[in-house]
């Protein structure tokens, strides 16, 4: 497109205006000097404020004519001039400034790269694949997506929550892939947020979602941009926060809160195993104190003789029922794990492993747990740990007391009918229509979206 017409340059700047219509982060300005003018047009999440202000602007205005300005674009050994629209809308997606001079259009670079302002993951950790992570600038946030998603389908809108906070947000999505109704509902529910302050991202989940009063998540919170992606790619809708390092994914079922990245990148059996045992983690933190408790005061005989013996051994000198000792050592663990998160980075590791060490050989020298039941309290921890989402691991921390609980009374049939009441609540459960213990959460992409 080097040599044309007038309209040319015109038709293509409006379809690019067309193609760009719901991008929140589009800049679409002129730049005029007495008669001479000229047009730009590029993403503000993509691009380099200042290298457009210096290069660009500024340069416009030092010079006496558009001919002397053409001139100096023509000097720059990366300037391109397009062949096609196509070509100047997949450069713009890459951080490029349109430019349109006359007849003329140039193709800028301004790519802004984010470097030490991007910090690694720290909640979502992975063996391979990308380590970046969001950051508490939103239009950082919003370059770390479209660097990885470079599509013109890619729409952002952006909206203010919190009646004193004000606080920014931006609703992402591929509109050819995302259920309209799902983000027609996502709209509504923002706009009827009655909060003074909105400050993390959680809090979108907290004050939008019904019933309000419930132990698992219903969107996702993450701080990868590749997980991010993913879901976008997906049907998925993104929500990003000013000031909040983290992003809301929608609709999320229960089986994506156990599917970490890892499984994306190793080969399919692996994956498919890694996720079984994440399930199996969920079934140990969720069932092994309860199975203690029943089998120890209701239902021994369904043991082998000698774990019963063995388990009768071990228990001779705790002076009391063995719900009281559950419970004793899983405080004592969720006060050890609240401990490292509040405690300063360079003592909690420390304090809490030594602590844990001590409270553990001392409680069963003293008679008051036995040796089994600190292997299974290890044993719940670690299986609570493996699974990747932090939001839905506390939330099977919770369960597990209701599981005591139903066994003190109960025995294993408190166990059977907890099982079954947890099945029928979480089926009960919806995430924008989503039922949450479907298997995938993820609209095909068909002519319907379009």
């Amino acid at each position: 497109m080097k040599s044309g017409t007038t309209t040319e340059s015109e038709d293509t700047l409006q379809w690019l205006q067309q193609q760009l219509e719901e991008m929140g982060d589009k800049e679409v300005c002129t730049l005029s000097s007495g008669e001479e003018q000229l047009s730009m047009v590029y993403l503000k999440s993509m691009t380099d404020p200042s290298l457009i202000q210096e290069q660009l602007v500024n340069r416009f205005y030092e010079m006496n004519s558009l001919e002397q300005y053409q001139q100096y674009m023509d000097s720059f050994p990366s300037i391109q001039q397009p062949q096609s629209k196509e070509e100047a809308i997949e450069a713009l997606l890459k951080g490029s400034v349109v430019l349109f001079i006359r007849e003329h259009i140039y193709l800028f670079n301004a790519l802004k790269v984010q470097g030490s302002s991007v910090s690694e993951a720290s909640t979502e950790n992975v063996i391979q694949g990308p380590t970046d992570s969001f950051t508490e600038d939103i239009d950082i946030n919003m370059n770390l997506i479209r660097r990885r998603y470079q599509s013109v389908d890619l729409k952002s809108e952006y909206m203010s929550i919190g009646k004193v906070s004000q606080t920014r947000i931006a609703i992402v999505y591929d509109t050819t892939r995302v259920d309209h109704a799902v983000l027609k509902e996502l709209r509504e529910r923002l706009g009827n947020i009655d909060a003074d302050v909105i400050q993390a991202a959680s809090e979108i989940e907290r004050f939008s979602m019904k019933p309000r009063w419930r132990l698992f998540p219903t969107m996702m919170v993450s701080e990868r941009p590749d997980r991010t992606v993913l879901n976008l790619s997906q049907g998925k809708i993104v929500v990003l926060m000013d000031t909040t390092g983290y992003a809301v994914l929608l609709p999320a079922i229960f089986n994506d809160f156990f599917t970490a990245m890892d499984d994306q990148i190793q080969l399919p059996p692996v994956g498919w195993f890694l996720k079984a045992i994440r399930y199996i983690g969920l079934l140990a933190t969720l069932l092994l104190p309860a199975l203690y408790v029943a089998f120890t005061s209701y239902n021994p005989e369904i043991l082998k003789m000698q774990i019963a013996l063995l388990i009768a051994g071990s228990r001779a000198t705790v002076p009391y029922p063995s719900f009281m000792e559950v419970l004793f050592m899983l405080l004592a663990m969720e006060f050890l794990i609240e401990a490292s998160v509040r405690l300063p980075k360079a003592i909690g590791p420390t304090a809490t492993t030594v602590g844990g060490l001590i409270l553990g050989t001392a409680a069963t020298e003293a008679g008051l747990v036995s040796n089994i039941m600190i292997i299974i309290v290890a044993a719940v921890a670690i299986s609570n740990f493996v699974i990747p989402v932090s939001m839905m691991s506390f939330g099977i921390r919770v369960t597990k007391y209701i599981f005591i609980g139903l066994a003190t009374f109960f025995g294993l049939v408190g166990i059977v009918l907890g099982i079954i009441g947890l099945i029928v609540y979480l089926t009960s459960l919806r995430s924008f229509g989503q039922p949450y213990l479907k298997m995938f959460a993820i609209r095909k992409l068909t002519g319907e979206g379009k």
